[in-house]
């Protein structure tokens, strides 16, 4: 089997724009939040091969690699730009900012391709 190179996966810093939306008990919006945050990402190419073969029904070894998250880790992030339902901006201490939960990758490697990371 041959070995697999994983320098191409990399874990990478990206920027994305977050909006969530916060709803009363039955179902009025009360706020939306949003704001830019940077965040990991796994990026970059894995070694994949097909060879021919006598063993496998289809006539084919496939090992296919994907570049993913090796573990993820939970963090908490604060959204500041606060809006009331008609668009007007929140001053008020308590709903002025909220706090959302975002999972994203520790670190990346190549897994084999449908396996989960440990």
């Amino acid at each position: 089997m041959s070995q697999v190179r994983d320098e191409a996966c990399e874990t990478l810093q990206t920027e994305i724009h977050v909006t969530k939306e916060e709803f009363d008990e039955v179902s009025r919006l009360i706020r939306t939040c949003s704001g830019d945050i940077s965040v990991n990402k796994c990026e970059g190419g894995c070694n994949s091969n097909v060879q021919p073969s006598v063993v496998t029904p289809n006539g084919f070894l496939k090992e296919c690699y994907c570049c993913r998250e090796s573990f993820l880790k939970e963090r908490i992030i604060t959204l500041t730009h606060c809006y009331d339902p008609d668009g007007v901006r929140l001053t008020s201490e308590k709903l002025a900012e909220m706090e959302v939960k975002v999972k994203e990758p520790a670190n990346c490697k190549c897994y084999k391709c449908g396996n989960n990371p440990a």
